[in-house]
């Protein structure tokens, strides 16, 4: 049998997320700063919120983003001078240990310049203010940590697998019929080691462990 290769790995703080969108308006200098912060689970949905809002303010002379969503995490300043508005955006977002979160500000300019300074502090207030509302509301909430594993039977012990699989509220995400049935599946992790304890005695020697890993959802 192969022993299961996984570790259980931590996170400190615990990563948030939202639960709901949250807005803030800020008006500096005839300028108005409309900012949502959102959940958001990746890049390609990002901009195509950050697209739709272009739509909705045709008048709007920026929308500048910012996206913490693990490995696919950006920030565009949408025309403004370099690093005065997106990265402000998401610094505040990781100085909050956001995971999975979208920040957008709209901006209609109102005929006074800023300055560089001034655009960062507009940027970093909105975003801030928009998550203070968001704490208020307690919009806020822990992401849990996920195991992933797949591991391959014989045919008679799928329907084991299956039901303890379902005993142990993980979510079969993939099976595929070969020579032998793999199975895909993911857990809370705090979960996981019940799980593969059960299924290592269960299997008698017949269930193997092809990979497995850890992420947050």
């Amino acid at each position: 049998m192969v022993k299961a290769a996984w570790a259980l790995a931590t996170i400190s703080p615990m990563p948030q997320t939202l639960t709901s969108p949250t807005h803030s308006e800020l008006i500096l200098k005839k300028s108005r700063f409309l900012c949502c912060v959102e959940p958001m689970a990746s890049r390609a949905l990002a901009q195509e919120r950050v697209q739709a809002l272009r739509q909705q303010h045709p008048g709007a002379a920026h929308v500048c983003w910012a996206l913490l969503a693990g490995g696919q995490s950006a920030a565009n300043d949408d025309g403004e001078p370099g690093g005065t508005a997106g990265r402000p955006m998401l610094d505040v977002l990781r100085h909050q240990d956001l995971e999975g979160v979208l920040a957008t500000v709209v901006r209609y300019f109102g005929g006074v310049k800023l300055g560089a300074g001034g655009l960062v502090r507009a940027y970093t207030d909105a975003v801030a203010q928009a998550l203070l509302a968001a704490k208020a509301a307690d919009q806020f909430k822990p992401l849990q940590r996920m195991a992933s594993l797949t591991c391959s039977v014989p045919y008679a012990l799928e329907g084991w697998v299956r039901r303890e699989v379902q005993a142990h509220h993980a979510t079969l995400l993939d099976v595929s019929h070969t020579s032998v049935v793999t199975l895909h599946m993911t857990l809370p992790e705090s979960q996981a080691a019940a799980l593969v304890a059960r299924l290592n005695d269960g299997g008698q020697g017949h269930l193997a462990w092809i990979s497995a890993e850890q992420n947050t959802p």
